[in-house]
């Protein structure tokens, strides 16, 4: 999932203090568990289980495809009202393609739209029609809704900012190489004999946990100095 671009700065703790927290499940209220699980399934999203103990407790969990984090309905699983999720987000490279497959599998979809200022999750005010005009990553848009009204937008996002995860983006891992190579060969000059791959492989870690170039240096120069290296 993904966040407006800014020019704000992440906050950098030392490596070592880092503790991977990922995010495993949203939690969907749904009226009619079967209504979802078929409207979710007919998007293509996996189904992972669909557990029950007795009548009151059901919980099916399906995976968008690509995705790391999934999504959980059923019976006796929440108290939040059914269609009360906004805003659910769910990014991909190419916006027309997602949106041709949504409505392939039975989803009332937007037309490809842009914000005018800020993103609203839900409301339709401020949405421009049509994609974004420079073709900029994180500007293009289509929403659609399960059918208890639980809001779900999708995300352009062809190239990622540095940071926000490599995702499986062939022009983002490339660039990343590339500069992971420039890099690299100014350390080359200088440093004690090395296999490169361990070298790109922590400078790559490092860049995508928000680590800036010359940090990712550096975290990398240490890992070869580790033992076997």
């Amino acid at each position: 999932m993904s966040t407006l671009t800014s020019h704000e700065h992440p906050i950098l703790e030392p490596a070592a203090a880092k503790v991977d927290t990922k995010l495993e499940v949203i939690v969907i209220p749904v009226s009619d568990v079967d209504r979802a699980k078929r409207f979710y399934g007919n998007l293509g999203w996996r189904l992972d289980a669909d557990f029950a103990n007795g009548e009151a407790w059901r919980v099916v969990q399906l995976t968008p495809p690509g995705s790391q984090c999934s999504i959980h309905f059923g019976t006796g699983l929440t108290t939040a009202a059914p269609g009360s999720v906004q805003g659910l987000m769910l990014v991909v490279d190419d916006i027309e393609a997602a949106r041709a497959r949504l409505i392939a599998g039975g989803a009332d979809v937007s037309e490809i739209f842009h914000f005018d200022g800020g993103r609203r999750v839900a409301a339709t005010q401020a949405r421009l029609p049509g994609p974004d005009p420079e073709g900029s990553s994180y500007r293009s848009y289509v929403s659609f809704n399960d059918p208890d009204g639980n809001a779900w937008l999708l995300q352009e996002v062809k190239t990622r900012l540095a940071g926000r995860g490599l995702g499986l983006n062939v022009a983002t891992l490339t660039a990343l190489l590339r500069e992971a190579e420039e890099r690299h060969g100014a350390y080359e000059a200088s440093a004690p004999k090395h296999h490169w791959s361990g070298w790109y492989a922590a400078y790559i870690v490092a860049r995508e946990h928000g680590r800036s170039p010359e940090e990712s240096v550096r975290d990398a120069a240490a890992h070869m100095q580790g033992p076997g290296r």
